[in-house]
Formats: structure tokens, C-alpha cells, sequence
């Protein structure tokens, strides 16, 4: 049987800062972020299962994707809990604003790792995560492959 690769997009609204940098985004400011999740398999051949013919179901990649990174991040500020930024996050949250306090500059970059680990962990052991494309801008995103890091 052939391998296939899918792909869902997803979509959320975060904001960020990035305590340290030399430019204006250093400021908080927010994105409308588009991810890509594409996952390499092989289809079911049992003819008797519901999700015959499929690598997943998209709805059961949904799931996962929002779980691990859809309803977590969107619309919350993140900033690197190592960093002053954490004074200002807990006056947010003490607030009621939905902070996510991370170990890293929260850069498209990094985020994209992030979330590639996030995803991975919760994937069926026959799927396999192939790349994520996190999307911050029209024209700015950040591409992770399973195969630059195996």
C-alpha cells in the first residue's frame, strides 16, 4: 500500500512578546496564526472499519490538534517564564487574562517545536507526524520536518 501524506489547517489568535529583542517585537502585539499539520501513513485496508481507507479521520486529528495546541494558545499572551515578563503574566492572569508561561523565546520558531512535540505525543503509533508549517503572517512562517530532526 502506498504512503500517504494529509494535511489539516488549523487557525487561533495569540499574543506574544519577545522580552530581550531589538525590534518592535519586543512589544506585545498579537498574531493571526495558521498551522498546518500533516501526517504521513499508510491507509487502513481492513475493509471492515469505519476509517477504511483513511490514515486518520480528520475529526480525530481535530481533536488532537485542539487539545494540544488550538484551545490552549488561542487568544492567550505567551511569554518566556524565564524572563520579567513573568511579573507582568501574573498580573494578566490575576486579571482574568489567559497567559501561557513557557521555557522559551516564544518565536515562531520555537513555538512550531513546541507544538510538533505536543502533537507527536498524542499520535496513534502508526501515524507519524510529517511537518508543521505555523503561519504568524501573510508572508512569515516557520516549517518544521520530522526529517530534519530524526
Amino acid at each position: 500500500m502506498s504512503k500517504i501524506r494529509i494535511t489539516k489547517q488549523f487557525s487561533f489568535e495569540t499574543g506574544h512578546a519577545l522580552y530581550g529583542h531589538d525590534g518592535k517585537c519586543k512589544n506585545i502585539h498579537g498574531h493571526s496564526y495558521r498551522l498546518n499539520v500533516t501526517l504521513f501513513g499508510t491507509p487502513i485496508t481492513d475493509d471492515s472499519s469505519p476509517k477504511f481507507g483513511m490514515i486518520m479521520d480528520f475529526s480525530d486529528l481535530k481533536k488532537i490538534v485542539k487539545e494540544a495546541v488550538v484551545t490552549p494558545f488561542d487568544h492567550a499572551t505567551i511569554f518566556n517564564k524565564n524572563t520579567p515578563h513573568s511579573k507582568l503574566a501574573e498580573d494578566l492572569k490575576s486579571n482574568g487574562h489567559k497567559v501561557v508561561l513557557v521555557n522559551y523565546q516564544p518565536t515562531s520558531e520555537m513555538l512550531v517545536i513546541d507544538f510538533a512535540e505536543k502533537i507527536k505525543k498524542r499520535l496513534p503509533a502508526n501515524i507519524h507526524l510529517h511537518a508543521l508549517k505555523l503561519r504568524e503572517t501573510a508572508s512569515c512562517y516557520a516549517e518544521w520536518y520530522a526529517s530534519d530532526n530524526e
